[in-house]
């Protein structure tokens, strides 16, 4: 029986192999001997890289990060306010968990 066994690779591995093809010293196909692993899966992990690069340069990115986390504190803020507006609603009314 012939099972395909897929293979998990750790990401500081697939970060190392990305950086090699992007160094572009050696050819995808020298890449993938090295490493036994297969050339599509180089190239793949290598345009990810790419993809991670350009986001940490981009301003809108961290524009976005920083609009989130206000909006997540906002909406805790908001979450406790309503907390304390339902417990004070129910002591006035006499109800009790």
């Amino acid at each position: 029986m012939n099972q395909n066994i897929r293979r998990v690779h750790a990401p500081i591995f697939k970060a190392r192999v990305a950086i090699d093809a992007i160094k572009e010293v050696r050819t995808i196909a020298e890449l993938a001997s090295q490493y036994t692993i297969h050339p599509t899966q180089i190239t793949k992990w290598k345009h990810q890289a790419l993809e991670i690069i350009a986001q940490g340069f981009s301003t809108q990115q961290k524009q976005r990060e920083k609009d989130n986390t206000d909006l997540i504190q906002e909406l805790y803020r908001q979450i406790g306010r309503l907390k304390v507006e339902v417990d004070f609603l129910k002591k006035k009314m006499g109800i009790f968990e």
